[in-house]
C-alpha cells in the first residue's frame, strides 16, 4: 500500500527541500483545486512543492454540500459540456479513483404538478443518467425511477401529504469534501511532492516580468524561505485576486464569492430513507444524509467581507430552515440544528449580477511569464481543472514533460480498500473493535486504516471513542496530527473530524480530551493546550453570537470576535 505521512517532522523537511533546490512547479493554495494541481504535476515526473497559509482545504473545499455531482440544474441552463464532464469525473471517483471517500447518495424529488412536471422533470434526469451511461461512467448507481405519491411517502414519511402529487428518485455521490484534500496532499507526497501548510505566500520572486518563485513565511515557525520554481501555479479560489495583487499586476480576470451556508440536524428530526432535492426561487435546496445527520443548504448570495471565516447570519439560517419546513410534515425548529457552517465559492466574475448565473466553468491564464491562474469550476471537476493548469504550466518549462496521468492514479487508501471492506468482520474480530467501528475507519481511510489499527495495536487505549463525540475513536485525533498534517485543535475538530457541526456543543466538551491526545505529537506544553482549548472555545462563541446577528455585515464582525490560533 502507497503511503505518505504528513507529521511535523515531514512538514519541516518539506520546508527546507524546497527552499534549498529550484522546484519544476510550486503549487500555492491547499484546497481541491491546489492539491489536485500538485498530484497532476508530481505523476507527470515533476519536481512539484505545494504551500497553504492555512490548513489543508480551510477555506471553501471544506465547507461544500459535500457532492460529487454533474449539476443536475445545470442541464436546465443546456450547459450540456460542463454535466458531460462532471459525470465522466463522479463516475471515476466512484469505481477507481477514490471508491473509499466517494459513495453513492439516493436523492429524492418531489413533484408539485400533475402531468407536464413529471414529463419534464423525468426527461431531464433520463438525460443526466443517459450522459452518465454513454461514457461508461455510470456504473455502481442506480438507474432514476418515478414513485406515485404513495410510494414517495414510504419512502420519505417525513414529507407533507399536501406537499407532492408523486416523485422521482434519482442518484448521485457525495464525500467529505475536507478529508478528501488531506488524502489527496497525502497521494501527491506519496509520490514525491514536498508539501506545507502553515506556510503563507508573503510575496513573489521576480526577475524582470517573469515571476521564479515565492517568500514563504513559516507561520509555525517563524521563519521565512525564498523557494524558487520554474513555474507558479495560483490555485487560490476566491483569494485569487488578493495572490495576485501581490506581483502588481492585473489579473486577466475577477474571481466573486458566493456564500453558502448549510445546517446539519441529527437523523431523526427528518423521517426519510433518502436525500431531497427540492425547488427554490433561486436555486435548489438539497437535504443529504450525512451519517447520523442531514446536511441542509444551500444559499447562494453574494459575500465581500471576511473570506477567511464567512459568517451565517440569523437570516440565512432561517431562510433555510422556512423552505424545508414547507414540505415537513414535523417542521424543524432553530433547536433542532447541530451545527451550521458557512463556505465561498469562487465564481468567475463578470456574466452576471446574480451570483446563482455566475460561471461555475473554469478558467487558466498565464498572466506574466513563470506564473499561471487557475480559479472557478466546481468541487467534483478539481482534476480537470488540474490538468489545465498544469497543461499550461508545462508551456513554461524548458524540457519534454508527460501527459496528465491522474485518470488513472488512486488516491491513497484505495489500493486494496474493497478487499479490506470484504474482510471486515475478521479484522473486528482481529482487532476487538465492533464491526461498525471498522466499517468507520474504512470509510474514511480506506485501506490506510490500517495505521489507524497500528496506532491502537501500540496503545489499546486510543480504541476508546472520545466522551463527548463517540462516532470518532480516539486513535483518529493522534493519527490526525501524525499522519495528516493537522497542527491545531481547530484542525481536527472542524477538518480530519466534523465533530464541531456534528455535535450540540460543536465540540467544546471534546477540545481538551483531543487536545491532550495532540500534545505528544506535536510537542505542546500544558501552556500550548491551554491555549488550543481557549481558542476553540472563543472560535465557537464568536460562531455562535454571528448565527443571531441580523445580517452580514453584523454577522461577519461577531464571527471575527475570536483571533486566529497562534504557535506560542
Amino acid at each position: 500500500m502507497r503511503t505518505a505521512t504528513l507529521g511535523p517532522e515531514q512538514r519541516a523537511a518539506s520546508l527546507a527541500a524546497m527552499a534549498e533546490r529550484e522546484l519544476d512547479i510550486l503549487v500555492v493554495g491547499g484546497g481541491v483545486v491546489g492539491a489536485g494541481t500538485a498530484l497532476d504535476a508530481v505523476t507527470r515526473g515533476l519536481n512539484t512543492g505545494i504551500v497553504e497559509a492555512r490548513d489543508w482545504a480551510s477555506g471553501t473545499s471544506s465547507r461544500s454540500s459535500k457532492l460529487i455531482h454533474g449539476g443536475l440544474r445545470y442541464l436546465e441552463m443546456l450547459d450540456f459540456a460542463l454535466v458531460r464532464e462532471a459525470l465522466k469525473e463522479r463516475g471515476l471517483l466512484l469505481e477507481r479513483l477514490a471508491p473509499h471517500l466517494v459513495k453513492p447518495v439516493p436523492f429524492l424529488y418531489p413533484l408539485q404538478h400533475q402531468g407536464w412536471e413529471r414529463l419534464y422533470a423525468g426527461s431531464g434526469v433520463a438525460l443526466y443518467d443517459g450522459m452518465s451511461m454513454a461514457r461508461g461512467h455510470g456504473r455502481g448507481l442506480p438507474a432514476h425511477r418515478h414513485l406515485s405519491r404513495r410510494h414517495a411517502l414510504r419512502v420519505a414519511p417525513a414529507l407533507r401529504k399536501d406537499a407532492l402529487v408523486g416523485a422521482i428518485q434519482y442518484y448521485d455521490a457525495q464525500m467529505d469534501d475536507a478529508r478528501y484534500v488531506a488524502t489527496l496532499v497525502r497521494t501527491a507526497v506519496s509520490y514525491g511532492a514536498k508539501a506545507a501548510n502553515r506556510a503563507r505566500v508573503t510575496g513573489f520572486l521576480r526577475e524582470g516580468e517573469r515571476v521564479v518563485g515565492a517568500r514563504v513565511q513559516d507561520v509555525e515557525g517563524g521563519g521565512e524561505y525564498e523557494i524558487r520554481a520554474q513555474q507558479v501555479v495560483n490555485a487560490t479560489g476566491v483569494w485569487t485576486d488578493d495572490t495576485q495583487a501581490l506581483v502588481g499586476e492585473r489579473g486577466q480576470f475577477h474571481v466573486r464569492a458566493s456564500k453558502g451556508i448549510h445546517l446539519v440536524v441529527p437523523r431523526d428530526r427528518i423521517h426519510s430513507t433518502t436525500g431531497l432535492i427540492l425547488r427554490t426561487e433561486k436555486s435548489v435546496l438539497f437535504v443529504i444524509p450525512w451519517g447520523r445527520h442531514w446536511i441542509i443548504g444551500t444559499t447562494d448570495t453574494d459575500w465581500d467581507l471576511d473570506k477567511a471565516h464567512p459568517a451565517a447570519s440569523s437570516a440565512d439560517i432561517d431562510y433555510l430552515l422556512n423552505h424545508v419546513n414547507s414540505v415537513l410534515a414535523v417542521p424543524l425548529s432553530r433547536d433542532d440544528v447541530q451545527g451550521v457552517y458557512a463556505g465561498l465559492r469562487p465564481l468567475l466574475a463578470g456574466e452576471s449580477d446574480a451570483t446563482s448565473k455566475l460561471s461555475r466553468e473554469h478558467t487558466v491564464a498565464h498572466p506574466v511569464p513563470g506564473l499561471v491562474v487557475v480559479a472557478g469550476g466546481k468541487y467534483t471537476t478539481y482534476r480537470v481543472m488540474a490538468k489545465d493548469a498544469v497543461d499550461e504550466a508545462v508551456h513554461g518549462l524548458d524540457m519534454r514533460v508527460a501527459e496528465c496521468v491522474t485518470e488513472d492514479i488512486p488516491l491513497l487508501g484505495a489500493e486494496g480498500y474493497r478487499a479490506m471492506w470484504n474482510a471486515r468482520a475478521r479484522i473486528a474480530a482481529r482487532t476487538g473493535l465492533h464491526v461498525v467501528r471498522v466499517e468507520h475507519l474504512l470509510n474514511r481511510y480506506g485501506s490506510a486504516a490500517e495505521e489507524v489499527l497500528d496506532l491502537i495495536a501500540a496503545d489499546p487505549g486510543l480504541a476508546e471513542p472520545l466522551s463527548a463525540a463517540d462516532d470518532y475513536l480516539r486513535a483518529e485525533v493522534v493519527y490526525a496530527a501524525s499522519h495528516e498534517g493537522a497542527r491545531h485543535l481547530d484542525d481536527v475538530l472542524t477538518r480530519r473530524t466534523r465533530i464541531s457541526i456534528e455535535t450540540f456543543d460543536r465540540g467544546t466538551r471534546s477540545a481538551r480530551e483531543a487536545a491532550e491526545l495532540m500534545a505528544p505529537v506535536l510537542g505542546w506544553d500544558k501552556d500550548q493546550i491551554e491555549r488550543e482549548v481557549e481558542h476553540y472555545e472563543k472560535r465557537v462563541e464568536a460562531e455562535r453570537e454571528s448565527q443571531l446577528q441580523p445580517d452580514d455585515q453584523t454577522a461577519d464582525a461577531a464571527r471575527l470576535g475570536a483571533p486566529e490560533i497562534v504557535p506560542r
